[in-house]
């Protein structure tokens, strides 16, 4: 079943495979139209199981769904005791790792050797509570031996955040203030690529592809929560062969 999907272009081993969906080639309608693959948002349960099974298509098996909570969690996806995480890991064939985003950065690892995979959903308040870092420290590898691949997410000119989230990274990194441009009296320009990049960089991940994407500047092709507030939900996606 065709559909419309990205294939991320980094230079991960030929037994490591990803995709991202996009929102087209669905059968939700409304605010959803058309590949939302989110249970949570209030789309038609039958649509989003329909849209599901579309995608499985295109998989060694069914993703592991995760319960995000804009957190730091990251779980083993072959031992899933709680789904309520925003990132997870595998070291097995044929095990779908997989995020659910609307704006939220999507962020792939892998490492050089094809052993291993990870997802990892990353909004700003994930970034700040260590998202990245805790699922580096999951996949349980130094940085000079992952690759990254950051999704489709907000860009900069439409990512308007106020002081508190600029105070919140600056606080903890310096270099972080680089990443928000001056809008207006208590309003900044928030580069989430950047963000990410930077503590990718501190763990050593030099690595690095993808972050040419804007979610809320391209509404045929992405869902953005911050342009429609009511929206879907896209996959990004990766596994071993």
């Amino acid at each position: 079943m065709a559909l419309d999907l990205i294939v991320p272009d980094w230079p991960a081993p030929p037994n490591v495979h990803t995709l991202v969906t996009t929102r087209s080639d669905g059968v939700s309608s409304g605010p959803f139209a058309s590949l939302n693959l989110a249970d949570h948002v209030g789309d038609d349960p039958a649509a989003v199981t329909a849209n599901r099974r579309r995608l499985r298509h295109h998989l060694p098996g069914e993703p592991v769904w995760l319960s995000q909570v804009h957190g730091k969690l990251c779980i083993d996806a072959n031992l899933p005791v709680t789904r309520e995480a925003d990132a997870a890991f595998s070291r097995q064939s044929s095990v779908v790792c997989a995020v659910l985003t609307a704006d939220c950065l999507p962020v792939l690892l892998c490492d050089a050797a094809g052993s291993v995979v990870a997802a990892a959903h990353a909004g700003w308040r994930g970034l700040a509570a260590g998202v990245i870092e805790a699922t580096v420290a999951a996949v349980g590898l130094p940085g000079d031996e992952l690759l990254a691949w950051l999704g489709p997410a907000i860009g900069p000119a439409n990512f308007e955040v106020g002081d508190e989230v600029r105070t919140t990274f600056v606080e903890q990194d310096a270099q972080a203030d680089s990443a928000f441009t001056a809008r207006s009296p208590g309003k900044w320009h928030c580069d989430i690529y950047l963000l990410a990049r930077q503590r990718l960089a501190a763990l050593g991940i030099r690595r690095i592809a993808g972050a040419d994407f804007c979610t809320a500047g391209n509404a045929a092709q992405f869902y953005s929560y911050r342009r429609d507030g009511v929206t879907g939900r896209m996959a990004s996606l990766i596994w071993l062969a």
